[in-house]
């Protein structure tokens, strides 16, 4: 996996230490990812690490970017899918929760969420992620409305709710604080929810 890892010259590419970044959070958490620990999966040294990332702030930040960026290519194709704004609001909420409790992007979001507050970086790029999920449930649900899905409602305010939701019940997959195992029972709740915030027409 190393050898596959390098270029031509020798060097990792800053997408596989993303990649690899992930993958060892899934594995091991992230209390276990250091940038030697990192450097050792990738065959490559801390120093070539640091070099295109400048600390392990840095490098949490980019890997949650990297994966946001993927998903955010997955609403794109959700919102265009053709069928109906109840099957698009369930697969969003498929969508946003975690897989399980070692889902690495969510592990990421609640350890870049606990230093945002001394960090402008990482706040504001969290707002920005925040805005972009916010921004695609809106469309969503007022589609919905407007084609007589839904009933009428505050496209802007039910998304807020809904993800201010979503958000806890992700937290609760991730810290094992579910009594029944996986993220089912997160999902079940997300629907409830959702039934009750953006009821049918």
């Amino acid at each position: 996996m190393a050898g596959a890892a390098r270029r031509r010259d020798g060097h990792v590419t800053q997408e596989r230490m993303l990649e690899e970044a992930m993958a060892a959070i899934a594995e091991d958490g992230l209390a276990s990812l250091t940038m030697s620990a990192l450097a050792e999966r990738l065959g490559t040294s801390g120093g070539h690490i640091l070099y295109y990332f400048g600390s392990k702030d840095r490098l949490l930040l980019a890997a949650l970017r990297w994966s946001e960026a993927a998903l955010a290519e997955e609403r794109r194709t959700l919102l265009d899918r053709r069928t109906t704004a109840e099957r698009k609001l369930d697969d969003f909420l498929r969508l946003y929760l975690p897989r399980g409790p070692r889902d690495p992007r969510w592990t990421l979001w609640i350890e870049l969420w606990a230093r945002t507050a001394g960090n402008p970086e990482l706040r504001e790029a969290q707002r920005e992620l925040d805005d972009d999920w916010q921004r695609d449930l809106e469309t969503l649900l007022a589609a919905g409305a407007a084609r007589g899905r839904f009933a009428p409602l505050d496209a802007a305010a039910r998304a807020s709710e809904l993800l201010a939701l979503l958000d806890g019940l992700s937290t609760r997959v991730v810290l094992g604080q579910d009594t029944a195992s996986g993220a089912r029972p997160a999902l079940e709740a997300a629907r409830a929810a959702a039934a009750l915030l953006v009821p049918r027409a």
